[in-house]
């Protein structure tokens, strides 16, 4: 086992000791922007985008050439609930069409030369069904937590997670309706398609793990009973990168509950990320909504495998390559008035 931390609690312990951006590269990447060829704030979001991406890797000129896409993948015993429109079998399926380069994150990743890494958590063995115990327990979230830590390759400039799990959008429906409070049906949707009787039996089980685990404490403990090991392990994913100072781009519903589960266990833990996209899962927006994110992109998409995140790969490129690669009023020759 990795020496990072051994339990939930010094996972606590590691997001309590993370580090910040830079604030003299946000300074300088901001001098910088203010004196490019083009009148203030003409960039619109690509400005903002550019000089937060500045600040977490240390400097006003940045470059982005070596993105990390992860996609991990879990199996949840509440499937059996039938709270999808697939079966288990197809979470392993999806694993091997990812691994053969047939699925749309594939497409993605290497349109934005994205490095690919696919992790699958112990597909044969399911979560426990949360509506009766906890999905989890304490040392199967810590292996989670430690298999998305060490996922990260330290030599990325910028993470996107994703996950693929049958039954992974009632977890991160129950995880949102803990953690922010509400009615089960705020928080439940479609997922992959289910027809009214479906959602009806999501709602359902969203409801009854509101009433099993109400009393669960912060984001961790609740990623615990209510979470899916592909949660967990976005979860340190994400966490590893901030310790890295790795900017993030979050993908959808599930990974931004997720995300979420960290905000919930210490503010401000989300400051190194920004929403990729706003997927067309109703309660999506809420999640981004309650924590301070605005979408980057909107394209109707509800896929998951990290698709929205790897997407928006595309955007924030484009910011850095402008705030890095313009001309000044100076170098070009040009008045500024």
């Amino acid at each position: 086992m990795s020496s990072a931390f051994s339990d939930p609690d010094g996972f606590r312990a590691l997001l309590n000791a993370q580090p910040a951006a830079e604030t003299e590269a946000v300074a300088a990447a901001t001098a910088r922007n203010g004196q490019l060829t083009k009148p203030p704030g003409a960039l619109g979001r690509l400005e903002d985008l550019a000089i937060w991406y500045a600040g977490w890797r240390g400097t006003d000129k940045p470059t982005v050439t070596a993105p990390q896409v992860i996609v991990f993948a879990g199996n949840h015993g509440v499937a059996a609930q039938g709270v999808s429109a697939f079966p288990p079998e197809v979470t392993a399926q999806m694993v091997q069409n990812f691994e053969h380069g047939g699925a749309a994150i594939n497409q993605l990743a290497s349109t934005f030369g994205a490095r690919l890494d696919v992790i699958a958590l112990s597909l044969d063995t399911p979560t426990a069904d949360f509506t009766k115990t906890a999905a989890m327990t304490t040392d199967e979230v810590t292996e989670a937590l430690l298999a998305g830590w060490e996922a990260v390759s330290p030599d990325a400039d910028v993470l996107v997670v994703g996950e693929m799990g049958i039954g992974n959008t009632t977890s991160a429906a129950a995880v949102a309706a803990l953690l922010l409070g509400g009615e089960a049906a705020d928080w439940t949707g479609r997922g992959t398609g289910v027809d009214d009787a479906g959602l009806a039996t999501k709602t359902r089980v969203v409801s009854e793990a509101m009433a099993l685990h109400c009393e669960s404490a912060d984001g961790l403990e609740v990623l615990r009973c209510v979470g899916g090991r592909e949660l967990a392990a976005m979860a340190g994913a994400i966490a590893r990168a901030r310790s890295l100072r790795i900017p993030v781009m979050l993908d959808g519903f599930i990974c931004s509950a997720a995300a979420l589960t960290l905000e919930k266990t210490v503010a401000g833990a989300l400051d190194h990320c920004v929403a990729g996209h706003l997927s067309a899962e109703g309660a999506h927006s809420r999640i981004l909504s309650a924590m301070g994110k605005e979408p980057l992109l909107s394209l109707g998409l509800r896929l998951g495998e990290a698709s929205g995140g790897a997407l928006s790969l595309g955007v924030l490129k484009a910011a850095v390559a402008c705030l890095s690669g313009m001309a000044t009023f100076a170098e070009a020759g040009v008045s500024d008035g």
